[in-house]
């Protein structure tokens, strides 16, 4: 049975994914899962590995599509059939290994594959790059992120993990109109990296994203979530706000206690 907690609800719902539910032959990932994120809020998303959390999110963000149950966006269904479609609908989302290109600049790495080009008319491979354009916007949404990079035109290959991290997450904020997923955004980083992407995280939620973060860290759900909902053996086991005070309610429903 789900355990629910006092929740605080908002009418601002971004996603609404109901009674969603994932075989991949005779394992079943997940079990007629309910979940909701909304503008200006950070859901966070806990539970053992193999609890279905990366399963739920992958189907969120059109990896895998859903056997049965909806996924509305701004109250529409939507069928998410391609990572592609998802990005197109306004989901990004920052996997741990978080597909940067070591060679390329942060630039390089925001537009890859969408890159600003003229004349329109023209086929793509034909076209011109804006590249002072797509470097601008970069810059921009760097400082307005208050991300601190080595020098100008440095790659990615040159930064530090949290660096890297945050060029990810920025990335992702750039077109992401909808909703950005994070998973273990923080994992392998360093006290003081975390704390750079703790803040990126916390300003994405300031300034009206909505947010869906999977962690196995407790401070941090507690620090940044309005909600976190637990997922075990595919199953949605319960919901809450978290606070320091009831983080031993929050590991009980993750190992079933």
């Amino acid at each position: 049975m789900t355990k629910s907690f006092a929740v605080s609800r908002s009418t601002d719902t971004v996603l609404d994914v109901r009674n969603a539910t994932k075989r991949f032959g005779p394992v079943l990932a997940l079990d007629n899962v309910s979940i909701q994120a909304h503008r200006g809020q950070v859901l966070a998303l806990l539970g053992d590995n193999g609890a279905g959390k990366s399963t739920l999110i992958k189907c969120i963000s059109g990896v895998h599509q859903i056997d049965s149950g909806m996924i509305q966006l701004d109250g529409k269904p939507t069928l998410m059939r391609s990572p592609g479609s998802a990005r197109e609908a306004g989901i990004e989302t920052v996997y741990q290994d978080l597909a940067l290109f070591d060679n390329l600049t942060p630039a390089q790495n925001f537009y890859a594959g969408r890159e600003i080009s003229f004349p329109s008319w023209l086929p793509p491979g034909l076209r011109f790059m804006r590249r002072s354009e797509m470097e601008s916007v970069t810059n921009d949404v760097l400082e307005r992120l208050k991300v601190t990079l080595p020098g100008a035109g440095a790659t990615v290959a040159l930064m530090s993990g949290g660096q890297r991290q945050a060029v990810a997450v920025a990335r992702a904020s750039v077109f992401a109109r909808k909703l950005v997923i994070l998973d273990e955004p923080t994992a392998a980083l360093g006290l003081r990296e975390s704390r750079k992407v703790l803040d990126l995280i916390a300003q994405l939620r300031d300034e009206g994203n909505a947010v869906i973060l999977i962690t196995h860290n407790m401070e941090h759900v507690t620090e940044l979530a309005s909600l976190a909902v637990v997922l075990r053996q595919g199953r949605k086991v319960g919901e809450l706000i978290p606070t320091k005070a009831n983080q031993h309610d929050l590991i009980s429903m993750i190992v079933g206690g």
